[in-house]
C-alpha cells in the first residue's frame, strides 16, 4: 500500500511582523512637570485663547438673568462710597486728608475691590472647577490668569466711574493735584495682579484638602481692608500703629494710587519697592505649593 508522502507545510508570517514597525507621531505629550518654580509660561501662553474663553465665560454667568447686568459694575463701589460716606465721614468723623469724601474713598476702594476680587476668586479656583480638571488636560495656570485679567475689566469699567468724579473735582475745586505718580498705575495693577495671584494659589492649593480655609480667607480679606488706608489716611495714624500698616503690601499701592492722581497721601520708592519683594516671594511660594498639589489635586477635591 502506497502511502502519500507528507509535505512539508510552511505559516506565511503575517504583514505586521514582517513590515518594520512605524514610530507613532504624537501630537502633545503630556508630562508631570518637575521643576516646582516653573509656571509653565510658554505652554500657557499656547492656550492664550482658552484664556479669552474662560474671560467671557465669567463674565457671562456673572451677569446672566440679572437685570441690571454690567451696571452693577457702576453700583457697587459708588452705593459702598456713599455707605462709607455717612458712617465713617459723617458718623465717625475719621478725616480724609482735606479731600472730598467721595473721590477719597472712591480712590480706595476702586484699587482694593481688584486685589480683593481677584484673591477671593482665585482662592476657589480648583474646587470651583473641579468638573472641567478632571475631563480634559489644559495647564492649570490658565484660570487662574483669567480671573485676573476678567477682574482687570472690572477694574477698567469703576476706574472709569473714578475719573468721572476725578474730572469733576479737578474742574470745578482746587483741592485735587495730580502730577507724575500717575504714570505708576500699570506698575500698580501688575503688583496688584500678580500679589492676588501668587496668594491665590498658596490659597487654592490648600484649599483642596482644607476647605474651612475658604471661608477663614473671606474673613481675613475683610479684616486685611480695614489694616489697609482705605477708610483713612496713613498720615492719621500714629506710630504705635504706623509700621503694622505699613506692613500690609497694599498700602503702599493704595497711597501711591492716591498721591498720584488726587496729589495727597504718601509715597515712597521704599515702600514700593517693598510691596514689589513681598509680591515676588509670594508668587514664588504660590507656584511652588501650585505645582506640588496640581498633580494629585483632582485625588483630594
Amino acid at each position: 500500500m502506497q502511502t502519500a508522502e507528507a509535505l512539508p507545510t510552511t505559516t506565511t508570517p503575517p504583514a505586521a511582523a514582517t513590515a518594520p514597525r512605524e514610530e507613532e507621531q504624537w501630537t502633545e505629550v503630556i508630562q508631570p512637570r518637575t521643576e516646582l518654580l516653573s509656571l509653565g509660561l510658554r505652554e500657557v501662553w499656547r492656550y492664550r485663547d482658552l484664556i479669552l474663553l474662560f474671560v467671557r465665560r465669567d463674565f457671562v454667568s456673572t451677569y446672566k438673568q440679572t437685570v441690571l447686568g454690567p451696571i452693577w459694575f457702576f453700583l457697587q463701589p459708588l452705593l459702598t462710597t456713599l455707605t462709607y460716606i455717612i458712617i465713617f465721614g459723617n458718623i465717625a468723623k475719621i478725616g480724609t486728608d482735606g479731600l472730598p469724601g467721595l473721590l477719597f474713598y472712591l480712590a480706595g476702594i476702586t484699587v482694593w475691590n481688584y486685589f480683593s476680587q481677584t484673591l477671593t476668586a482665585t482662592s476657589t479656583v480648583f474646587t470651583s472647577n473641579a468638573a472641567i480638571f478632571g475631563k480634559v488636560y489644559f495647564p492649570r495656570l490658565t484660570l487662574p490668569l483669567s480671573i485676573v485679567v476678567s477682574n482687570l475689566i472690572r477694574f477698567g469699567v469703576q476706574f472709569l466711574l473714578f475719573l468721572t468724579a476725578w474730572v469733576f473735582y479737578l474742574v470745578t475745586t482746587d483741592v485735587v493735584h495730580p502730577n507724575w505718580a500717575m504714570l505708576l498705575l500699570p506698575v500698580l495693577l501688575v503688583l496688584m495682579g500678580l500679589l492676588s495671584l501668587g496668594l491665590g494659589m498658596i490659597f487654592s492649593s490648600l484649599t483642596t484638602k482644607y476647605r474651612d480655609l475658604a471661608m477663614l480667607l473671606t474673613f481675613g480679606v475683610q479684616l486685611l481692608m480695614y489694616a489697609t488706608p482705605i477708610i483713612y489716611p496713613l498720615s492719621t495714624l500714629s506710630p504705635k500703629f504706623r509700621w503694622l500698616i505699613l506692613a500690609n503690601p497694599m498700602t503702599s499701592i493704595v497711597e501711591t494710587f492716591r498721591y498720584g492722581f488726587l496729589g495727597r497721601g504718601e509715597f515712597s520708592w521704599g515702600a514700593l519697592g517693598y510691596s514689589t519683594l513681598v509680591t515676588v516671594v509670594l508668587l514664588l511660594v504660590g507656584a511652588l505649593i501650585f505645582n506640588k498639589v496640581q498633580k494629585s489635586f483632582t485625588d483630594t477635591v
